[in-house]
């Protein structure tokens, strides 16, 4: 397939993509708000001639702030515009930036030319920043035309993926070719790239930024402010994180087998995507006493579920938990970002699928801060194990942070890189 190809077929597509847009907008009404934006038509007023990047959801957003903010810093002169896929991303945005004037936002059109022309004529970048591996041809390619740089920033490439884009070669090959710069996290990666077609001298190593990750010094004190006011600061709390469909029933079955153990033990449950909050709050009723975090009603001494239903609170929900267990790794998912609880000093426990993050997944696990589970069963035993070993627990989340803190600087060896672009 090439680029002329795959765009008859992207038209082709645009009245799935509109049935798409319906479905997920019954469940999640955002969705369908702002649809213009997403074919470069009622874009918000925005100033040209700075930065963009994008960040396709509210991982990336998250990711991609430490290095936004930095960008602010070091360029005080230009704008910058963030783009996302999805309204939950454009929200945390929001709130991430709300008091910053120079960034502004709008969703991504999607990779139709004239769509992507609209998007380019409104903010005419100077350079353009796509985290981790959110490629368009169609969108590359433009930008390639006008003289517009674009670098990867913070990639990174699975195998699977990798193998994905092989299958492709006439399309993914030609697009790599156009990019300025691929900053990836391993050499490994950087070698599947190269590989795929990008020009070996736009391919650099700079780490994961996700290792460069700060923690507001009041979140803490916040949160064991919070389990005072719980009365739970000496019950056994854990948390499981960012999960998928399909992964919340394990995660309860291994809760009830923890409580037969320790009885006074609560799970905190935080869904990954919010139109499934309704439904795992109804799994929970379902044999549990529970809570939503979003109804502000208070944990108390008999409640064994809160719901982690509020949006941009995860790092919180962290940090009330003695163990944490990182979601859409019990499902092939492939598995979110350990070192958040990393960060905070909290020993990780995962499923089998973790080819997301399987290079910082194995540091954790050489370090001894990370363990991986099978099944529910596996996960109230390593659960139960921790809790009754608060010594190894502590241990667990002294080697994660050590691990967070040997591979710090990939944001300064990034902002390098993207500096020489604009120079």
């Amino acid at each position: 397939m090439n680029r002329t190809l795959y765009t008859l077929l992207f038209h082709l597509g645009l009245p799935l993509l509109a049935l798409r847009l319906y479905l997920r907008a019954r469940k999640a009404p955002a969705y369908a708000e702002r649809v213009g934006e997403r074919f470069a038509r009622n874009l918000p007023a925005m100033a040209p001639g700075g930065l963009w990047v994008h960040a396709v959801s509210v991982g990336e957003s998250i990711a991609a702030a430490p290095m936004v903010r930095a960008l602010l810093e070091a360029y005080p002169d230009l704008p910058v515009t963030l783009t996302c896929m999805t309204p939950t991303g454009s929200e945390r945005i929001r709130a991430m930036f709300a008091d910053e004037p120079r960034v502004q936002h709008c969703y991504l059109p999607y990779d139709l030319p004239w769509a992507v022309r609209g998007f380019l004529d409104r903010v005419r970048p100077r350079l353009g920043i796509v985290m981790e591996t959110e490629l368009w041809p169609n969108l590359i390619h433009q930008c390639a035309k006008r003289g517009i740089p674009v670098a990867l920033a913070n990639a990174r490439l699975s195998e699977r993926s990798a193998r994905g884009y092989a299958r492709f070669a006439r399309l993914t090959r030609p697009m790599l070719d156009e990019m300025s710069l691929i900053a990836v996290q391993t050499e490994t990666e950087a070698q599947r790239f190269r590989e795929l077609g990008a020009r070996p001298e736009c391919v650099r190593v700079t780490g994961s930024i996700k290792f460069d990750l700060k923690i507001d010094e009041q979140l803490l004190p916040r949160a064991r402010a919070l389990r005072a006011q719980w009365g739970a600061s000496q019950r056994p709390v854990w948390i499981a994180a960012s999960t998928h469909e399909g992964e919340d029933a394990s995660i309860l079955e291994a809760h009830r087998r923890v409580l037969q153990a320790h009885g006074d033990a609560l799970l905190i449950l935080v869904p990954r995507h919010p139109e499934r909050f309704d439904a795992v709050a109804a799994q929970c009723r379902e044999g549990f006493t529970s809570v939503r975090r979003s109804s502000g009603e208070p944990v108390l001494a008999q409640t064994q579920v809160l719901v982690g239903d509020s949006m941009g609170e995860l790092l919180f929900l962290y940090a009330l938990a003695d163990i944490a267990f990182v979601g859409g790794s019990l499902v092939e998912r492939g598995g979110h970002n350990p070192l958040e609880p990393a960060a905070l000093r909290l020993p990780v426990l995962m499923g089998p699928h973790v080819f997301n993050f399987l290079e910082i997944g194995a540091m954790l696990r050489e370090a001894g801060a990370l363990q991986q589970v099978e099944d529910a069963q596996g996960l109230a035993e390593a659960v139960q194990r921790l809790l009754d070993s608060p010594q190894e627990a502590q241990r667990m989340g002294r080697q994660g942070l050590a691990v967070m803190q040997a591979n710090q600087g990939a944001l300064r060896r990034l902002l390098e890189s993207l500096g020489r672009l604009l120079h």
